[in-house]
């Protein structure tokens, strides 16, 4: 079998990373490449025809890992488990991030006292599990020209919430909405 046939299923096994831009074995077009071995050692600037030789008395691949250095630096390693390790620490990274989503409540200006409480309740709840609340007072038909009502309900939603909730993003009124988003609070970042 031919070694374009092996370089085809290694970059097909290694598809979930950058294996695109790694240039492998007789991908390697340059005249002089700076060559480092598997443990780390310099080997130093040679042909890449040469460097080509050593990898395969070693049974190792030799991989393009920096192509704009002057010369580039290729390394002798085994690519599949290379790719097997990239793989790895990327699905670590994916596991470690916290993602942080943003909740939507919506609210009019002829909502009840209870509504209000209920959906600052629900809110609290968001808040509590970490998330960012968006909140959207929306207005409807003439009350776009009591805009100051809208502030008003706003202010009475955080002032329900206390401490539990920082304003991150103040009210700003968008077309028929007024928004804000609501953070957690020093009250629950201390929990």
């Amino acid at each position: 079998m031919s070694a374009r046939f092996f370089i085809a299923i290694l970059l097909w096994r290694c598809a979930g990373i950058n294996a695109k831009d790694l240039l492998i074995n007789e991908a390697i077009r340059d005249k002089e490449v700076r060559v480092v071995d598997e443990s780390g050692e310099q080997l130093g600037i040679m042909k890449s025809s040469e460097a080509l030789k050593i990898a395969e008395s070693r049974n190792l691949d030799l991989v393009k890992i920096a192509p704009k250095a002057v010369p580039p630096v290729c390394k002798i390693i085994d690519y599949g488990k290379y790719c097997y390790e990239q793989a790895k620490k990327e699905k670590e990274a994916r596991k470690n991030q916290n993602v942080i989503s943003i909740k939507e409540i919506q609210l009019t200006l002829k909502i009840d006292v209870h509504d209000l409480q209920t959906k600052a309740s629900h809110a609290l709840k968001f808040l509590r599990n970490g998330d960012k609340v968006k909140v959207v007072v929306k207005y409807k038909g003439r009350e776009l020209a009591h805009t100051e009502l809208g502030f008003d309900i706003a202010d009475r939603f955080v002032a329900l919430l206390g401490d539990d909730a920082v304003i991150e993003k103040p009210a700003k009124i968008e077309g028929r909405n007024m928004t804000l988003i609501l953070a957690p609070g020093s009250a629950l970042k201390k929990k």
